[in-house]
């Protein structure tokens, strides 16, 4: 079956991919290969304070995103950024469909869903 749109909630911790169409939503839960280091940047102290970006997981949600023609990111934080320019920069096929990102606290799997397909409605209704 052939998705049009797809949404991605994406944290540090683990990513929701959803592949959307009119009757039929497929999901698939990408984690980090290694956990999420919180780092934390004190003063006089060398180096950013930031953990590095975890390519190996941008590039497996990137991989979960194949096949889709419009891509929605939404999530809490900064990791939904993070996707965006792993996507523009390592990917620019991918990088090209997305269409938004949003902040989106934590919702469950069918509210996400919903949430999309009104997001992509009202972007086709504005086209």
């Amino acid at each position: 079956m052939s998705h049009y749109h797809a949404v991605v909630w994406v944290d540090h911790t683990q990513a929701h991919v959803m592949h959307i169409s009119p009757d039929d939503v497929e999901k698939s839960v990408v984690h980090p290969a290694r956990p999420h280091q919180h780092l934390h940047h004190k003063r006089g102290s060398i180096g950013s304070g930031h953990a590095a970006e975890d390519r190996d997981y941008y590039h497996a949600i990137i991989e979960a995103l194949t096949g889709a023609r419009e891509i929605l990111i939404v999530g809490p934080g900064k990791a939904k950024l993070e996707l965006l320019k792993h996507a523009q920069g390592h990917d620019p096929e991918i990088g090209q469909l997305i269409v938004g990102i949003e902040t989106v606290d934590h919702p469950t799997d069918g509210q996400l869903v919903a949430y999309a397909r009104k997001y992509f409605a009202a972007k086709d209704r504005m086209l």
